[in-house]
């Protein structure tokens, strides 16, 4: 089956090497992505989120040396997400690029809206980790 994605991407004046520790922490989230839920939490080596409608479980892929982010949401209720996540070097900055896919049964409308979420939380991203070399 064919799935809708939009590929978001934001460049970010900062080293890839900085970028892919801040945002591969989980324990970031919240200052970059708070559309995800709100506090985040490390439980018996797992992460966890709250989000309006209960605890979800955030897996991540193994720290990398090619900039891979990916993780998956387990929804509370019981769905899984694939979240697809690259850092990736340019030049002595980084882009960004989080894959946005479209859900099953998921409205243009509801797309387009997670699509304006996703964005403002890559631009929070960008402001975050270069007001913080200032």
């Amino acid at each position: 089956m064919a799935t809708d994605t939009r590929h978001l991407a934001v460049h970010i004046d900062r080293p890839v090497s900085e970028v892919y520790a801040f945002a591969a922490d989980p324990g970031n989230l919240s200052r970059w992505a708070p559309g995800l839920g709100g506090s985040v939490a490390r439980v018996d080596g797992q992460w966890f989120v709250d989000t309006p409608e209960g605890r979800a479980r955030l897996t991540f892929a193994p720290a990398n040396e090619y900039g891979v982010l990916d993780h998956e949401v387990l929804t509370p209720s019981g769905e899984t997400v694939y979240v697809p996540l690259r850092v990736i070097a340019d030049g002595d900055a980084t882009e960004v690029v989080f894959s946005l896919r479209r859900m099953p049964g998921m409205s243009d409308a509801d797309f387009d809206r997670d699509t304006v979420l996703v964005e403002a939380d890559l631009a929070r991203l960008k402001g975050v980790l270069e007001s913080a070399a200032g």
